[in-house]
């Protein structure tokens, strides 16, 4: 292929060298998605619906929702369409496009999750200040940061990876147009975006994990202090959730970007975007349904307010 090819298609090689996996792969990522998409958009609608659950904490939960909807449909389409046939290409701008969304709604989500540690710092160490403190009007400027962080990401590093020399080199040795993997096919040397790289990593994912921890630590010493173990329960249960969401998205970031390439093998690193990608976000709504008792009341509130309404008719 010449170089003018790659700047009209890219190959996502994917998992193209596992033709039988193709199948199976196919088969879960499409009732994944699915789940995906059905689990996060009844956040959204029990959220909107249910006026008891008009607070900062349900308004934070259904951007991430929606925030998740967006991260999976920004590839996973893709995905299926290519392990659904043979043909693995990707046009120059769908690439383009796919990696600015990746990279925004990826660096977005790092901020709300330490968005949401704060608010949950705020409800436990602060009770009687909460309403004060987390007025719709911040909630909605912290809400903007998160978003904001995530679109200077996209805007600094999409047209760095993308502009990068290839000499040909088409073929991209993943099911997307992720920046390591596009960096990697480059024909000049990538020291200096690849430092740039880190350093935006560190800025994007290891300081909101800061706050993040550091929130968590103040939350510990305020429920260590609560007497009733009712109390203690209730506080838990309040952080449960959002912990286990920090857990699974921040593990595999860190282990994927943290560490120098060459330390994981090519398939580990499909496997693992495949992860955070996917189950992750279909794993969000399941765990604060779980979990979470406003959530639940909610859903039945809902379904019984339905029941009323076909007895009526």
């Amino acid at each position: 292929m010449t170089n003018q090819s790659c700047q009209e298609r890219f190959i996502l090689l994917g998992f193209s060298d596992r033709p039988r996996l193709e199948h199976i792969l196919f088969v879960f990522v499409l009732i994944f998605y699915l789940v995906t998409l059905v689990g996060n958009i009844l956040i959204i609608l029990v959220s909107h619906l249910d006026p008891c659950l008009h607070t900062p904490m349900y308004c934070f939960l259904t951007n991430l929702s929606f925030l998740d909807i967006c991260f999976t449909t920004s590839s996973i389409p893709q995905l299926l369409f290519n392990l659904g046939g043979l043909d693995k290409t990707i046009s120059h701008m769908g690439c383009a496009i796919q990696l600015f969304m990746f990279l925004g709604l990826g660096g977005t989500e790092c901020v709300l999750l330490a968005v949401m540690a704060y608010d949950r710092f705020t409800a436990i160490c602060k009770p009687l200040h909460y309403s004060v403190i987390m007025h719709p009007r911040l909630c909605w400027q912290l809400m903007s940061v998160a978003w904001g962080v995530g679109l200077l990401n996209s805007l600094v590093m999409s047209p760095v990876t993308m502009k990068l020399p290839r000499c040909g080199r088409c073929k991209v040795k993943h099911f997307l147009c992720e920046m390591p993997a596009l960096i990697k096919i480059a024909c000049v040397d990538t020291v200096a975006v690849e430092t740039t790289v880190f350093i935006l990593s560190v800025i994007i994912v290891l300081v909101p994990l800061s706050l993040i921890l550091i929130s968590y630590s103040y939350i510990a010493l305020a429920v260590l202090r609560i007497q009733s173990a009712a109390g203690r329960r209730k506080a838990f249960n309040t952080c449960g959730s959002h912990l286990t969401v920090v857990s699974l998205f921040y593990g595999n970031i860190i282990y994927m970007y943290m560490q120098p390439g060459n330390n994981s093998s090519q398939d580990q690193g499909k496997f693992l975007t495949l992860f955070y990608n996917l189950v992750t976000p279909m794993l969000n709504p399941v765990i604060y349904t779980l979990r979470n008792k406003d959530v639940k009341g909610a859903l039945k509130r809902l379904v019984s307010r339905k029941q009323d309404d076909s007895h009526i008719f």
